[in-house]
């Protein structure tokens, strides 16, 4: 019996200095990419390989939930994008679902149950929100975004941002009124949140900075009419309005059968691993990577 013995443990060792191998040259792979920048060509392929193989050591538990997050933002941004993303409460009587705009644009595919948990289209899409993540935590997360165009001076450093972006096939914020007054195609809602030292806080980007709060404190900024940051503590909770799909007052939902997306049936597609074609896509409103607020986290437009 000797002998197989003596194999399991040269075979298991075998696998422990493989694995330490795959990690050694993935490790090698993204301290070079810290040293010689992250935009040169070639760079992108470079860090996918590298996360790729430590996924293949199985040595994070974030590559089998986000294998996509992963391979955009590495094991542990992946982890927090997961982590961070809201539960959607969308107010009675809404059908719409936000989804992927490369194989949905209309309202045959963009609408679904009106009640109860839902994750996917009458027609078989799935709810998705697309991610779009400014490092601002350290020397090396700083170097790399500005490096992108991304802000992360004065009280930005020291913090993650993690922008969560819903598209909707359309918007009646003036549903009521007769005509098509207040309704244009294509939507695009925003929820933000802010990972610092002092914890974790959120607020919605694309609506003046709306905090569910309600009263007359936050009228002007609700309308548009001036700006304000609105960051408080995060709930996990993203509330959409019918029609318009900003943010509406948080709702006791115990007076009527809700509807939601839970977040962890809501797919997560990062920005940054759009293709040009995709990124060129025309809207009746403005892409939110073309938004202030996608390169200074602390911008307070819309």
């Amino acid at each position: 019996m000797e002998e197989p013995r003596r194999a399991a443990r040269e075979g298991g060792q075998a696998t422990v200095e493989w694995t330490g191998l795959v990690l050694l040259v993935a490790l090698l792979v993204l301290g070079v990419l810290a040293g010689v920048g992250a935009r040169l060509p070639a760079t992108a392929l470079a860090r996918t390989i590298a996360t790729k193989l430590i996924c293949a050591a199985g040595l994070s538990d974030a590559c089998a939930m986000e294998p996509e997050l992963v391979a955009a933002y590495g094991p542990e941004l992946a982890g927090r994008v997961a982590k961070n993303a809201p539960e959607i409460i969308y107010e009675k009587g809404m059908t719409a679902l936000p989804v992927d705009f490369r194989s949905c644009r209309g309202s045959r595919c963009g609408n679904g149950p009106d009640s109860g948990a839902v994750w996917s289209s009458d027609a078989g899409e799935p709810a998705a929100a697309f991610v779009h993540v400014v490092d601002c935590r350290d020397d090396e997360g700083r170097a790399e975004s500005a490096a992108g165009g991304f802000d992360c001076s004065g009280d930005r450093a020291g913090n993650l941002y993690i922008q969560y972006w819903l598209y909707y096939e359309d918007s009646t914020s003036l549903r009521d009124l007769p005509g098509d007054v207040g309704m244009h195609e294509d939507d695009w809602e925003g929820y933000q949140v802010r990972i610092g030292p002092a914890g974790t806080e959120a607020r919605a980007t694309s609506h003046h900075g709306y905090n569910y709060r309600g009263g007359p404190g936050g009228w002007l900024s609700d309308a548009g009419i001036v700006h304000r940051s609105a960051w408080g503590r995060s709930l996990g909770h993203f509330y959409v309005s019918g029609g318009s799909h900003a943010g509406h007052v948080d709702e006791d939902r115990r007076s009527s059968p809700p509807r939601w997306t839970p977040a962890d049936r809501l797919e997560l597609i990062p920005i940054e691993t759009l293709d040009p074609s995709a990124r060129r896509t025309r809207f009746a409103i403005v892409r939110p990577w073309r938004k202030p607020v996608y390169r200074d986290p602390e911008d307070e437009g819309t």
